[in-house]
């Protein structure tokens, strides 16, 4: 008998273990819920979908992830995305209410890859409160100056330098000038370490949307050897302005965030100065360069908008009493309602956020079901804007649907490229503003035509812009 009590045990021990591992499962693919979740599927353990989630698309259209699983549950179901249980909601009502109550019911959630890349303190991860709220206001007051002083000037620099190429590829030379800018008004140097800096970046839009695998060949790996770097960089800037005299100031971004920690304001912290200044350069520089790149396609594409824009500008510089000065105006910024048309297309079709996620602070009940604590509620800009019931034939880029005054309204409810509530994107406005002054000086000065390329992926709901060529040349040349 004693020789059978080692074997005993050992079933004893599997069947125990069997039988937790069963319990684990079950619950995992049946989760408790003080009501009714919505219907979905939680996947494998752990995994959960996120696989299914990450599947690359050569489509424009709503990514199969999505689509496979309104057909069969409705726009609002509950997944398992990066280990987390997930309300993925295609519900505009949803989408609302969720934007109306962050702070109270909802929070902010970023993955660990984006932590991770952005920084725990940057302006992007950052909770909304007084270090929030004056970095934004930091950060507009030096995006007014860009608008009213530079902008207009690093546009036409960028576009005399395409023309004199025999043919450009769109997304780098869109990323180069964007970066440039972006990095002499913030950091104050010049496009040769602009352009130093900016090899720092290649690897993070891939990273986004990859595991956060950290070791040596993982596009992860990669990144954050990047991050590494451009800390190191940006520490030595900054270091460089907190010991310089008041006559080398460059009047720039660095410039306030030193006054700050050198008088003990708002921003106190060096990490988080840091953090905020490569949050700035990654989320401006990336936002434009999709929808500027995804922007020129469809221009090609469409040339009747093309003319419309023709239109709108050669009347801004017939009614412009200045001539000579040559510089866009705020008010001649805001005149441009064809324009503005023409970028809610291009961002409406062209998202270039991975998903909107917010994190459940208490039970919330919401058209019948229960979203429990903890859980993440993953909004999809995508579905949304690719909804035939808010947006008629939401595949064609069309910026006359605009117009419609009988549809605008339920158009504006769901248009949410830049997110909503307390969160809304703050480079919003500099994306609008960079793109309008893009296009005043590319219609009125030049001409292009395509040379190969121009398709698009998408994985998740990131839209991501394949090799663009195309040759530009002055509207008093043919092209060859």
């Amino acid at each position: 008998m004693e020789i059978f009590l080692p074997q005993y045990a050992a079933v004893c021990v599997v069947t125990l273990l069997i039988g937790w591992l069963v319990q684990w499962v079950y619950k995992w693919v049946n989760p408790a819920c003080d009501g009714v979740l919505p219907p979905g599927s939680m996947g494998f353990p752990v995994i959960g979908e996120t696989l299914q989630f990450f599947r690359t698309s050569s489509s424009l259209d709503v990514p199969n992830y999505y689509k496979l699983r309104w057909n069969r549950y409705g726009p609002v179901f509950k997944t398992s995305l990066f280990g987390r249980r997930v309300i993925a909601s295609m519900d505009g009502e949803v989408n609302r209410f969720v934007f109306q109550q962050e702070g109270k019911l909802f929070r902010s959630w970023y993955g660990s890859t984006t932590n991770s890349m952005m920084g725990k303190e940057s302006m992007v991860t950052y909770e909304e409160g007084s270090v929030h709220r004056n970095i934004k206001s930091l950060q507009y007051n030096v995006l007014r100056h860009v608008l009213l002083d530079e902008i207009e000037g690093n546009v036409r620099e960028s576009l005399a330098a395409w023309a004199a190429q025999p043919s450009i590829e769109v997304k780098d030379a869109v990323a180069t000038m964007i970066f440039d800018l972006l990095a002499k008004k913030l950091l104050g140097v010049g496009p040769d370490k602009s352009r130093e800096l900016r090899k720092n970046f290649q690897y993070f839009i891939p990273a986004m949307i990859s595991f956060p695998f950290y070791f040596p060949g993982t596009t992860f790996y990669r990144s954050m050897q990047g991050r590494k770097n451009l800390q190191k960089e940006l520490k030595a800037l900054l270091k460089e302005r907190l010991i310089s005299t008041p006559e080398w100031r460059h009047d720039d971004f660095l410039d306030q965030v030193a006054d700050e920690l050198r008088r003990g304001g708002k921003i106190t912290d060096e990490k988080l100065a840091l953090d905020t200044l490569s949050g700035l350069l990654l989320a401006g520089f990336t936002t434009i360069m999709v929808s500027m790149t995804v922007g020129m396609k469809y221009l090609a594409d469409n040339p009747t908008v093309v003319e419309g824009l023709k239109e709108e500008h050669e009347a801004i510089l017939k009614r412009r009493e200045d001539i000579s000065s040559g510089l866009v105006t705020w008010d001649e910024y805001k005149s441009m309602t064809f324009t503005s048309q023409v970028i809610s297309e291009i961002v409406r079709l062209a998202n270039v956020s991975p998903g909107i996620f917010r994190e459940t602070l208490t039970d919330v009940k919401i058209k019948g079901y229960t979203i429990p604590a903890g859980w993440l509620v993953l909004i999809s800009p995508t579905s949304v804007h690719l909804n035939p019931e808010f947006f008629q034939e939401p595949l064609a880029f069309n910026p006359w649907r605009w117009q419609d005054e009988a549809k605008r309204g339920d158009m504006i409810k769901n248009f949410i490229p830049y997110g909503g509530g307390k969160r809304l994107c703050t480079g919003a406005e500099f994306s609008k503003i960079h793109i309008s002054v893009f296009l005043h000086t590319l219609v009125t000065k030049y001409r292009w035509k395509e040379i190969k390329g121009g398709g698009v992926r998408r994985i998740a709901e990131l839209l991501i812009p394949n090799d663009y060529h195309i040759q530009v040349t002055p509207r008093d040349q043919k092209t060859g």
